[in-house]
């Protein structure tokens, strides 16, 4: 449980980071105390409860049920990997803040990365 938490707690933080919100702005947003996110994202609280994920969800733009199954409310399938999916998340909303040529930047990284890859 500890290592899923970790991993719960560090997506949460990158979530944040990527919309370029600080806690006190997430604070704003959700109603939540910025020392209860800080505890979140440093995996002081093991299990935040539903309806901190679904503050959460809602200021993120993420799904509220890949947050629950973040958490281990839900169970994931077999083969599903919801740790990707709030990845890729970050990831796009990261990429909407940049400008276009650190867009352009990202894109020759990225090809670069799967050259090595073919080799």
């Amino acid at each position: 449980m500890e290592a899923k938490q970790k991993q719960f707690s560090e997506l949460i933080k990158e979530l944040r980071s990527a919309k370029g919100f600080s806690l006190r702005q997430v604070e704003k947003k959700s109603g939540i105390s910025n020392a209860y996110l800080s505890q979140l994202e440093n995996g002081k609280i093991e299990k935040p409860s539903p309806h901190i994920l679904y503050k959460l969800a809602e200021v993120y733009e993420v799904s509220y049920e890949n947050l629950m199954k973040l958490a281990g409310y839900i169970k994931k399938k077999d083969n599903e990997n919801i740790e990707d999916n709030v990845i890729n998340k970050v990831a796009f909303l990261a990429i909407d803040s940049l400008t276009p040529e650190e867009k352009k930047d990202v894109i020759d990284y990225i090809n670069y990365l799967r050259s090595k890859r073919r080799k």
